[in-house]
């Protein structure tokens, strides 16, 4: 994408709104607090024939002086620099106020081009707001409502007369990537050190971080070539127990983040060292199982402990005892501070994705099915044998197989497990979620017209 549009305001005035709007999705959080944005967020926006970078940055609040509020400020300031175009946003039923004054003044001092946009002008409720918004000194502004929609079309048409002649076609070469980047989602408990690692990885401080727990908000996505392998990491908002969650934008971000698991491909557990793998931990694992994604378990703050070893041990344990179905999982001691471990990480993620696309074949499948039949045979329903007769791997991502069974209802749940284990053992799949259909062959197929 050749240009870069930074939607900038003081906090409240409808920034996220307005992004979801010209994005065409519902993206960001939107509530009726000021602050929810803390993080910047890109989208694409198509204009004509070109395609833009939209981002949405957080409320430029120049009286904080708090360690979050000058980080926020930090990252706004860094994404308007970045932009082709801002678009300087006013509420219009409030009016200009001191806080958009301020950051007029930062806009004159650090953007390249700056177009007014006055929000909240439905119907008549606006006017005031929008003729004070001229005495900002950009010129004439456009009228819109980001809820519903009025103005979007003279604001497009505002956008496109800043861009130069030519650009990027929508559909034109170099647009599309022959292979997409590796979805990878960074989660876990608050203030496990998600944003920090995420920073580390890219080498820049791109998110918002900070000691109080809570600081990230969004699913926000950042697209990187991380040694060698193009990834997409979501970086999510810390999850507590459903019992703690109260406030409403909180329940939003944990929602955000449990959308953001089921589109990823793997998932990167951030454990605290120095807390280790409480229940809400497990939880989340469970949750990625149940979704079909690999995890990989990232130890996070490892320049923290001493005793290494025993603590490494004890995790690996715990896991191992409360998550059958993700035996195997690697277990990757790292650090955010001082970029430990991160090699190690990127190697265990790929290798993750690897056995999660892995495909076995059928013959090999069904001498190893006979053999672990032959060894340790399924129990007998009424004094009837059940009898596993094929496999066959039918999915991937995750792995899939479906097997002829006599009595598929009636085999053990345990039975399952064992299969399961077995075919992590002998074939790799170790750390993977599996899944496997019984089928008996008294059972009609569905798919097949006139069953």
């Amino acid at each position: 994408m050749d240009h870069v549009v930074a939607i900038v305001g003081r906090p409240n005035v409808g920034k996220s709104t307005l992004f979801n709007r010209l994005i065409g999705r519902r993206v960001a959080l939107v509530d009726n607090s000021p602050g929810v944005t803390r993080d910047y967020r890109e989208g694409s926006l198509v204009i004509g024939d070109r395609t833009l970078s939209v981002i949405d940055t957080a409320g430029m609040d120049q009286s904080g002086s708090g360690e979050l509020e000058v980080d926020v400020r930090r990252v706004t300031e860094r994404a308007v620099e970045m932009a082709d175009i801002c678009l300087f946003m006013s509420d219009g039923r409030a009016g200009v106020l001191p806080a958009d004054l301020e950051v007029a003044e930062t806009l004159r001092r650090r953007s390249k081009h700056v177009i007014p946009v006055v929000n909240k002008c439905e119907g008549n409720a606006g006017e005031v707001g929008y003729l004070e918004a001229f005495e900002l000194g950009f010129g004439t502004p456009v009228r819109i409502s980001a809820e519903h929609g009025e103005g979007i079309g003279d604001l497009l048409s505002a956008i496109d007369a800043l861009l130069p002649v030519g650009g990027q076609s929508a559909g034109g070469e170099g647009v599309a990537s022959e292979s997409q980047p590796l979805r990878i989602a960074i989660a876990g408990r608050p203030n496990a050190g998600k944003s920090s690692l995420v920073n580390r990885i890219i080498g820049e401080d791109r998110l918002v971080t900070g000691s109080r727990p809570g600081t990230t908000r969004d699913a926000i996505d950042i697209t990187v070539n991380w040694l060698g392998t193009d990834v997409r990491i979501h970086d999510t908002a810390g999850m507590r127990k459903r019992s703690r969650v109260v406030e409403r934008l909180e329940r939003l971000s944990v929602a955000d983040s449990l959308e953001a698991i089921r589109y990823t491909e793997i998932v990167v557990l951030v454990l605290d060292a120095a807390i280790p793998l409480e229940v809400q931990d497990l939880r989340i694992a469970d949750l990625a199982e149940r979704e079909g994604r690999p995890v990989v378990v990232a130890v996070n703050k490892w320049d923290t402990i001493r005793d290494r070893k025993p603590q490494l041990e004890e995790i690996a344990f715990r896991l191992k005892d409360r998550l059958p179905e993700l035996r195997g999982a690697p277990l990757v001691p790292v650090s955010a501070l001082t970029g430990e471990g991160l090699r190690r990480l990127h190697d265990a993620i790929v290798s993750m994705w690897t056995i999660w696309n892995q495909r076995v074949s059928t013959g090999l499948l069904n001498r190893w099915l006979a053999e672990a039949t032959l060894r340790h045979p399924p129990p007998a329903v009424r004094g009837q044998p059940i009898r596993l007769r094929y496999m066959t791997q039918a999915k991937t991502r995750p792995p899939g197989f479906v097997a002829m069974c006599s009595h598929p209802r009636q085999l053990p749940e345990s039975y399952r497990r064992f299969l399961k284990n077995g075919l992590r053992q002998e074939f790799g799949f170790e750390g993977t979620p599996i899944r496997i259909y019984l089928r008996s062959r008294s059972e009609k197929n569905p798919f097949v017209s006139g069953s």
